[in-house]
């Protein structure tokens, strides 16, 4: 932390009381006196004539030392002295970054192959290494579409990677309806996306399956959206070769090719980070920076001297007056 001074120019004016003292006029006040009703015959019989007279109320030392040091903390204070660290880089975001994720009931086949050897389901696959990925996307704002039979909300776009990630902890298979309606999913997000004032979307749709139809066809709301600058990266989940796969591979790349983005398999925990390592690397975090400086104001300090110095020359000089009373 460095100590810096804002106004440092207002010192200059340090000797500025000095300077009204000498350049203005005593300030008049009328004082009480006695009167009497023979004051004129008795000052006439002592051969004295009254005049007119004034006098000057000199302050101690006490009084001008308690002055002083108001004057300098008040201007202490007015030239905002803080403490400021090192700078920092705040970031700004550039993109919102939607995350589309199948959880119908095929997603719970026990057949994910993990880094330890152990064998998952395909969404608590997908969970390890989604967390990971999304904890890393710091430039963007995330949120978390979950589809089934329908499509619903799971997180609004925000830049807090922490509570994106716990509601993501918080998902479950079939919490959405059993089937696979991407065509709903890609219409709902998309909608999701028009809403946001950030140019710059991306949709990232995980599946392990084929649309399982409901009236709205995936290539149509993918040509919509890409009419609307929203690239589309498709991630399919599992063995498309295994013989109760069931994934169209086929639709997925389509959608892609008319976004602009992307397909990739990911048949097991270590080729899914490495589809996200590329996506990285595809939609690099290219954020604007601003500085920031943290600071620490110090200017109540020198101001709170101040007014106490103040309230307590006022006291001494009334308990003065009351002793010389």
């Amino acid at each position: 932390m460095n100590f810096e001074i804002a106004y440092p120019w207002l010192f200059f004016l340090l000797p500025l009381p000095l300077l009204v003292y000498a350049l203005l006029p005593p300030l008049k006040k009328r004082k009480t006196a006695l009167k009497g009703a023979f004051f004129f015959r008795s000052a006439e019989a002592m051969g004295v004539k009254p005049q007119d007279s004034a006098w000057i109320s000199k302050r101690n030392m006490v009084q001008w030392f308690g002055l002083a040091v108001s004057w300098v903390g008040i201007l202490i204070a007015a030239s905002n002295p803080k403490l400021v660290g090192q700078p920092d880089m705040k970031v700004k975001t550039s993109r919102s970054f939607l995350v589309v994720a199948d959880i119908s009931f095929s997603m719970d086949t026990r057949d994910w192959a993990g880094t330890d050897g152990k064998m998952y389901t395909r969404w608590e696959g997908v969970k390890q290494v989604l967390g990971d990925f999304i904890e890393k996307r710091k430039g963007d704002r995330l949120g978390l579409v979950f589809f089934g039979s329908n499509a619903y909300l799971q997180a609004p776009l925000t830049t807090d990677t922490e509570i994106i990630n716990w509601l993501l902890s918080q998902a479950e298979v079939s919490m959405a309806g059993q089937m696979t309606a991407i065509g709903k999913a890609i219409g709902f997000s998309h909608e999701l996306l028009q809403a946001d004032s950030l140019e710059h979307k991306v949709m990232l749709l995980l599946t392990d399956g084929a649309d399982s139809g409901g009236g709205i066809s995936p290539l149509d709301v993918a040509t919509a959206a890409a009419k609307d600058s929203v690239t589309i990266y498709t991630l399919g989940i599992g063995d498309p070769n295994a013989p109760s796969a069931d994934l169209d591979e086929a639709t997925l790349k389509a959608i892609a090719e008319q976004t602009g983005g992307q397909y990739f398999l990911a048949m097991d925990e270590q080729q899914l980070a490495q589809v996200y390592e590329t996506l990285n690397e595809l939609e690099p975090m290219e954020y604007e920076q601003e500085e920031y400086r943290p600071e620490q104001l110090l200017f109540i300090y020198p101001l709170a001297f101040s007014l106490i110095s103040a309230l307590v020359l006022t006291m001494i000089v009334t308990l003065f007056k009351f002793i010389r009373r």
